[in-house]
């Protein structure tokens, strides 16, 4: 059990970033799929503040994964019926007997597959009771999970403002625990794969510390830049701009967004441009004024270098000759501090894709990493 200082939340188990609750969730699936013994494996519970994405995690990866997917709600049910199932006699030959038939949630078809029980600490303290039979024999009264079926949680931290029942020693030992945290790096790693608005990516990286776990969440910030993407101007359109923001974040959050857009910095130089452009000298240029004034502005550096990273690393195809010429250039800018050229340098040799390990054939640069090896 951890407590968080700031706001004395308690959630149990390692505190890990969304990537790593992925392999935790991999590990569990390798474990116990497939495997021809009877044991079932333990449900897993992910803790975390709202709006994170912990409930779109399980689902993706369970959609890439290739398993089935069930979700409930349990905070939704209002009898008991809605968990157990109702009951139906059925008549013998010598006696009747109630069996409860399962209700329609349950899956019917063998797994692979994963059944989320969300916000399971939402549920009222009936509901929680019920499902601590599921979770220790994946069977409620008169009915069995089929084969090949996982069990995983989600749940708000206990101890502070959130609405949720605790959950006693006995149903925590029934699960294994993560708690997950968000992560800019790696929300922005995503960001770009789900070809959320580069503006929005660029305005988080810039200002990590504006996810304040209130009004403002990943999900709430995904929901407000799917609302400004058909806005090809931001300061042109700076009322509905501001409009859309107030309605879906915390007024701290909208300001700096206006303020954001009053800079340009959402104009900052995309991946694609660095990378494609005829003319190095351009993104030299416009690159040096962002960065290289007479204030040094190396958080917007950073910003610049982690978006074209996460970019690199995602793209399926090999960089052309023009390209990696272009990267290369980028890299040794002299005014880039030589921290952000190694750190962005060693990111990109140790991904998985090959044609990156060519930056080891750069004299300056492949002596900067095998020195700081």
């Amino acid at each position: 059990m951890e407590k968080n200082k700031q706001f004395n939340y308690i959630t149990y188990g390692a505190t890990v970033n969304s990537e790593e609750v992925r392999f935790f969730l991999q590990h569990l699936a390798d474990r116990y799929f497939g495997c021809n013994d009877t044991e079932r494996p333990t449900p897993a519970c992910i803790w975390g503040m709202h709006g994170i994405g912990k409930t779109e995690l399980v689902r993706d990866f369970a959609l890439e994964s290739g398993c089935k997917f069930t979700y409930i709600a349990p905070a939704q049910f209002e009898e008991m019926g809605d968990l157990v199932g109702l009951p139906r006699i059925e008549n013998g030959e010598s006696l009747s007997r109630t069996h409860f038939v399962a209700p329609d949630w349950v899956p019917k078809e063998d797994g692979p597959g994963i059944l989320l029980i969300d916000d399971v600490n939402r549920a009222d303290d009936r509901i929680l009771r019920g499902i601590m039979q599921l979770l220790q024999n994946y069977e409620l009264v008169s009915w069995t999970l089929p084969k090949d079926w996982m069990i995983v949680l989600t749940a708000n931290p206990d101890g502070g403002d959130y609405s949720v029942t605790t959950m006693d020693d006995a149903m925590i030992t029934r699960m294994i625990h993560v708690s997950m945290e968000f992560d800019v790096k790696v929300w922005a790693r995503w960001a770009e794969r789900a070809r959320i608005d580069p503006r929005g990516i660029s305005f988080v990286l810039t200002y990590p510390e504006i996810i304040s776990g209130r009004r403002t969440t990943p999900r709430s910030l995904v929901q407000f830049f799917q609302a400004i993407v058909n806005i090809p101007d931001l300061k042109r359109s700076l009322d509905l701009v501001k409009m859309l923001a107030d309605g879906c974040l915390d007024k701290e959050t909208a300001v700096a967004f206006i303020n954001f857009v009053h800079m340009d910095l959402e104009k900052l130089i995309a991946p694609e441009e660095i990378l494609r452009t005829p003319d190095f000298k351009m993104v030299d240029g416009r690159t040096k004024e962002l960065v290289d004034g007479k204030t040094k502005r190396m958080d917007i550096f950073s910003v610049i270098i982690t978006r074209l990273s996460n970019y690199l690393k995602y793209q399926k195809n090999d960089l052309t000759d023009k390209e990696f010429e272009n990267l290369q250039k980028f890299i040794l800018l002299p005014y880039m501090p030589n921290d952000l050229r190694l750190s962005m340098a060693q990111e990109l040799v140790n991904s998985e894709r090959k044609d990156l390990k060519r930056l080891y054939t750069i004299p300056e640069i492949g002596k900067l990493i095998l020195t700081k090896m």
